[in-house]
């Protein structure tokens, strides 16, 4: 009786970036649709970031508070990502992503009026669980969308969607701090936007359906079938498990230390640095902007060294650009320089090297897994990362207030992104082979006619 555990690769089998069509129909518009959603999600976080100092002096917070914050949104979202991921399995997943990453932000609005910690904790969280679900969401609707020639470059233009509105909207929130309670105006901000993208995604996005790019399904018409049952029962989360470099990807996610300059990049301009709250929110344009480019660039040229090297191509990017990221870390965070614009140089440099790394730990993650187990795959993904930059930004908290920013930075920023780059040389032995079981896995369904289990139309 045939089961869907893919047989062992072997040297005929097609890689994806040989085989895969061309995506889904209209999908570079609905694409538009998913990076306004989680641009607009992001926001929150920014507002946080760039506007703590000044909801510092209003609220009268500790530094640790900060590190509270950004970790309670990660927190939540390892409970929450999931929650809405399973939802996605019962009900049409447009309607999810509508309420989750849009909908939603009347929370975000509502944080805006916190009047002490506790009301700004207890507003941030309740905002933090439906922002979760855009995570998991949208980077599986993304591999419906694109086949695996494309997935570099459509990731790349996500993420860089997502660092063009930070870009805008990270010094406009800034100078919010120059007003007698502006970071009140930055959640109001922030949160419209989220419920604007929350209709424009439940008027005009149009869902391909799981699987929906992947040519072997498409042949069977069966990319407009939902998967239905539950996305994190044993069976499947055994599966994920079983996938070798799913476990290295997701530890290599637990120790991205690199979101840690974006949380308390500005911090450290103004606490270390002597620079104003207004003047050190200048450098998040240029150093969004150079994350801009590094998605953009890094998408296509991670795509390219694909092509060329399917076996390694996409983790050797992602090990220079760890790797070299972190040396930069060294430089921007240790080195005590004077003038501004050479913050802004350094940290449009770290913006340039983070950028590459959606664009390939994404479609890395897509070619390891099943259609099917796409969802809950990045439900975990996500979920570890949240997890990883929970402890690590509490760390930052505490560490900062003890010993300061700059030997934390050094600690908790360069020497452990520099060994995330090295624990990622594993994956050149795992990778390929498990991208070919998935292949061979959707060969033998499209040989045998069998569509994704138990799909049923939306």
């Amino acid at each position: 009786m045939p089961t869907d555990a893919p047989p062992p690769p072997t040297a005929a089998t097609t890689p994806p970036s040989a085989s895969a069509g061309k995506g889904a129909p209209g999908r570079w518009r609905q694409l538009g649709l998913l990076s306004a959603a989680m641009a607009t999600d992001n926001g929150e976080q920014g507002a946080v970031s760039v506007l703590f100092p000044a909801m510092r002096s209003a609220l009268n917070l500790p530094l640790s508070a900060l590190s509270l914050l950004v970790a309670l949104g990660k927190i939540i979202g390892v409970v929450f990502g999931p929650f809405w991921v399973s939802l996605a399995q019962r009900f049409p997943r447009k309607y999810i992503l509508a309420v989750s990453s849009g909908l939603w932000g009347g929370w975000t609005i509502a944080t805006g009026f916190a009047q002490n910690y506790l009301q700004l904790v207890v507003l941030f969280g309740i905002a933090a669980a439906g922002v979760a679900g855009s995570g998991p969401l949208i980077n599986g609707i993304l591999a419906d969308l694109f086949d695996d020639r494309s997935r570099g470059r459509a990731a790349g233009v996500l993420f860089g969607s997502v660092a063009l509105v930070t870009a805008l909207l990270g010094p406009l929130l800034g100078q919010l701090s120059r007003v007698d309670g502006g970071w009140r105006y930055g959640f109001f901000v922030v949160g419209a936007l989220q419920v604007l993208a929350g209709f424009a995604v439940l008027l005009f996005f149009q869902d391909p359906g799981v699987g929906g790019a992947e040519p072997q399904l498409a042949a069977l018409k069966a990319g407009s079938g939902t998967p239905r049952g539950r996305a994190f029962d044993r069976a499947n989360l055994r599966r994920l498990a079983g996938i070798r470099s799913f476990p290295l990807m997701c530890l290599q996610r637990v120790l991205s230390a690199q979101f840690v300059m974006v949380a308390f990049g500005v911090v450290f301009l103004v606490d270390v640095r002597g620079f104003s709250n207004a003047q050190a929110s200048l450098v998040i344009f240029p150093s969004a902007l150079s994350y801009l480019i590094g998605t953009l660039g890094g998408g296509l040229a991670a795509d390219r060294v694909q092509r060329r090297f399917p076996g390694s191509g996409r983790i050797a990017v992602l090990q220079i650009a760890l790797l070299g990221y972190g040396v930069v870390a060294f430089v921007a965070t240790q080195i005590a320089w004077t003038h501004l614009g050479i913050y802004a140089v350094l940290l449009s440099v770290l913006g340039l090297l983070q950028g590459l790394q959606p664009s390939v730990n994404r479609p890395v993650v897509m070619a390891i897994t099943p259609p099917e187990l796409r969802g809950a795959a990045f439900a975990v993904f996500l979920g570890l990362e949240g997890i990883g930059w929970a402890v690590i930004t509490l760390l930052v908290g505490f560490l900062g207030d003890a010993i300061g920013l700059q030997g934390t930075f050094l600690w908790m920023v360069v020497v452990v992104v520099l060994a995330n780059g090295l624990l990622t040389t594993p994956l050149y032995r795992t990778y390929a082979r498990d991208v070919a079981a998935v292949q061979a896995g959707l060969d033998r369904r499209a040989a045998e006619g069998r569509p994704l289990p138990n799909a049923t139309q939306n």
